[in-house]
Order: structure tokens, then C-alpha cells, then sequence
């Protein structure tokens, strides 16, 4: 897909989240919608995968450690192939294979069932490590909220990663600075986040998350040949697309109501 072609999907994949949340009553919107320029961009340009044959051995591996936002990679993973997209309107319904947060061997192109915060980086190291070992090329990209990275482990995991020297993983960090009780640097500070992660051995790259064009160009930069782990820092905005989400913690797991359905609904489809 170009530029133009991305964006368009990113915001479809928006649309899918307001609807899906909204059929269910609950789930996780606000983060969603702030990386569906980002999951756009890997399901649709960057990421090896084939939705006919997910267990590919050559496949890049998608981890998404903040398993609550599932409902933007369900709808990735829907528009891509894996499954019908008629199946999205049945998240979290008895009997769905769309759980609150991805399950692995429920849904087809879920590498890891996520959703205890921290965890996600620290399997995507032994996957990576995995790939070397095997002689594999693939890569693995594994998505962390921002909120998240208060937890230790993820800081375990990144001392793991740079000590293995693992060069074919690539952390992911959605920066849209909130998190379910506020701001994250009036709850825990998180910054300098950059120079944490360079301290720790990483090599770091920090753009604009819904910029299509900067976000294909940092991972293109991230998959060049290096000896570090690399993490990408996409500074976003929670809740983006829809006017009364936007920096609206309140949307971090609130489904929306009647009326803010019928508007969120109108203002996706006209940039659609």
C-alpha cells in the first residue's frame, strides 16, 4: 500500500474499533486508536506475514504486549485475511474467539496471548533469540504502551535483549502519555525515556506516530543492519481520530455511549 492507502486503512481499523467496543459494550478504545497508524503500517507494508499460512516459519512476529488495545489487532488481523471481518462485531460475546485481550490458538496471526502488562517484551526475547539460534531472518516487533513500561520486567527484558545482542528485535513504544488513571508522568515519570532505553543498550528512534511516512521510515530504519535491539518511540495521541477521545483518559476501557457512537462514527467515515 502507499501513503495515502495506509492512512485510509488506519482509519478503517479506527472505525472497526469504535464499533466493536460500542456492540460490546466494553473494551479498550482510546489506545487502540492511537496506534492504528502504527499496526496500519505493519500489517500492510512493513511485516512478512501471510494470512493463508500463519504459522509460516519465516514469518515476522507481532507480540502485542498491551493485549487490552486487541481490538485494533483483531481488526488488522480481519482486513488482512485471517478471518472474516464480519467476525469483529463479536468481540468479547459468549462464545466469541475474539476475547478482551488476544489468546493464542484462538485467532489465527495471534503469536502470544497477552494482557498481563510486561510481559510481552520478555517472550519476544526468547522468539528473537529463538530466530538466531535457528538461523532464521526473521524479525520480531513487539508493541508496549507507554503506561506499561513501569513495570520492571520490561526493563529485565531489555538488559536480556542487549546483552544477546538481539538485532532482530524490534520494541515498539505507543507514547500517547496516558494511561488508565491520568497522565503518565503525574502517575509514575517515565522520562528520559530515551536515554533509558539507550542506557540499557538500545539503539532508540523517536517520530511522529500517525505520520504514515515517518512511521514506514522508522521501521525501514529499525530493519537495517545493526548489533543493538532497537525500540521505535512513536509519540501519539490517545483516543486520535475520534474529536471527544482525543487526551481523553476516560476512553482508556469505556465503550462509547448512543450518541458518541453516531459521532465518532460520522467523523471516521469522513476522513474514510
Amino acid at each position: 500500500m502507499d501513503s495515502k492507502e495506509l492512512q485510509r486503512m488506519a482509519n478503517k481499523l479506527r472505525l472497526h474499533v469504535v464499533e466493536m467496543t460500542y456492540a460490546a459494550n466494553s473494551g479498550h478504545p482510546g489506545g487502540s486508536l492511537s496506534a492504528a497508524d502504527i499496526i496500519s503500517a505493519l500489517y500492510f507494508k512493513v511485516m512478512r506475514h501471510d494470512p493463508k499460512n500463519p504459522n509460516w516459519e519465516d514469518r515476522d512476529r507481532f507480540i502485542l504486549s498491551k493485549g487490552h488495545v486487541a481490538p485494533v489487532l483483531y481488526a488488522a488481523l480481519a482486513e488482512s485475511g485471517y478471518f472474516p471481518v464480519e467476525d469483529l462485531i463479536t468481540l468479547r460475546q459468549l462464545g466469541s474467539k475474539l476475547q478482551g485481550h488476544p489468546v493464542r490458538g484462538k485467532v489465527p496471526g495471534v503469536e502470544m496471548s497477552t494482557g498481563s502488562l510486561g510481559q510481552g517484551l520478555s517472550m519476544s526475547c526468547g522468539i528473537a533469540l529463538a530466530g538466531k539460534m535457528d538461523g532464521k531472518d526473521y524479525k520480531v516487533y513487539c508493541m508496549l504502551g507507554d503506561g506499561e513500561l513501569q513495570s520492571g520486567q520490561n526493563w529485565e527484558a531489555a538488559m536480556f535483549a542487549a546483552n544477546y545482542k538481539l538485532n532482530n528485535l524490534i520494541a515498539i513504544v505507543d507514547r500517547n502519555r496516558l494511561q488508565i488513571c491520568g497522565d503518565t508522568e503525574e502517575v509514575m515519570s517515565l522520562e528520559p525515556l530515551v536515554d533509558k532505553w539507550m542506557a540499557f543498550g538500545w539503539d532508540v528512534i523517536e517520530t511522529d506516530g500517525h505520520d504514515i511516512d515517518k512511521v514506514v521510515a522508522a521501521f525501514e530504519e529499525a530493519k537495517a543492519d545493526r548489533d543493538s535491539p532497537v525500540v521505535i518511540i512513536f509519540n501519539t495521541v490517545k483516543g486520535k481520530g475520534v474529536s471527544f477521545m482525543e487526551n481523553n483518559p476516560g476512553f482508556h476501557g469505556k465503550a462509547c455511549n448512543a450518541i458518541e457512537y453516531k459521532q465518532a462514527v460520522e467523523e471516521l467515515k469522513k476522513v474514510i
